[in-house]
């Protein structure tokens, strides 16, 4: 058994890791942790010698296949608990994080896989980001930043880089959400400024920062 702490460091490395497969520093993860980063040093020879890391000072952290199997798990329960919260609980996208953050520690295997069945299986949160299936795969679907599409191109937001409730709320009070097909009609040299176009025929000026945290599949 792992202690809150320990599972919530796992899934820390995971999630900075996730996609380039690079170690992690020592001070990417006191950032995340908002800790120290001699406390962080503890709690990584407390797993490492539990073998679900592999650590060397000055050489960064990867997890070992155990250490993966365990953030997946974590993921998975995290990702079906916003799913429920939203779907059938009525709760915004931008109140569940927390309260996920603490039902994901229930270790009951059997409660995960009912709950995805109850749900009918979903492959995304509501945030965007891909739900591990049982065995711990994960289905990652092409995607671009806002920031990074062409002018002229056309695509659908299909998510979120900052999860953040503050950002999450912006999103509902220009009305964009996951599905919103949008066409980038300008980018503003002076400020990385982007315009957009909506389906519903609405012009948007978004600032660089929204720009660089929405999520698009681009139109084939």
């Amino acid at each position: 058994m792992l202690s809150v702490a320990e599972e919530n460091y796992i899934k820390c490395i995971f999630k900075k890791s996730e996609r380039s497969l690079a170690a992690v520093s020592t001070n990417a993860i006191a950032e995340a942790m908002q800790t120290k980063a001699a406390s962080v040093t503890d709690m990584l020879k407390r797993l490492s010698e539990k073998e679900l890391l592999h650590y060397k000072k000055y050489k960064g952290v990867r997890l070992t296949a155990a250490g993966n199997e365990v953030a997946k798990q974590l993921v998975r329960k995290h990702r079906l608990w916003e799913v429920f919260l939203v779907e059938k609980l009525d709760f915004s996208w931008d109140e569940v994080h927390d309260i996920a953050e603490e039902l994901e520690h229930i270790s009951s295997d059997e409660l995960t896989e009912k709950l995805d069945k109850f749900l009918g299986y979903p492959k995304y949160d509501p945030h965007g980001d891909p739900i591990p299936d049982q065995e711990g795969n994960i289905k990652y679907r092409s995607k671009v930043t806002l920031k990074e599409l062409e002018v002229g191109e056309t695509g659908h937001v299909v998510g979120v880089r900052d999860s953040s409730a503050t950002f999450l709320q912006y999103l509902d009070e220009v009305r964009i959400t996951l599905g919103s097909t949008l066409t980038l009609r300008n980018r503003f040299a002076f400020d990385g400024s982007v315009q957009i176009e909506l389906a519903d025929g609405r012009a948007l000026v978004l600032s660089e920062q929204v720009a660089k945290n929405l999520y698009i599949t681009v139109n084939s």
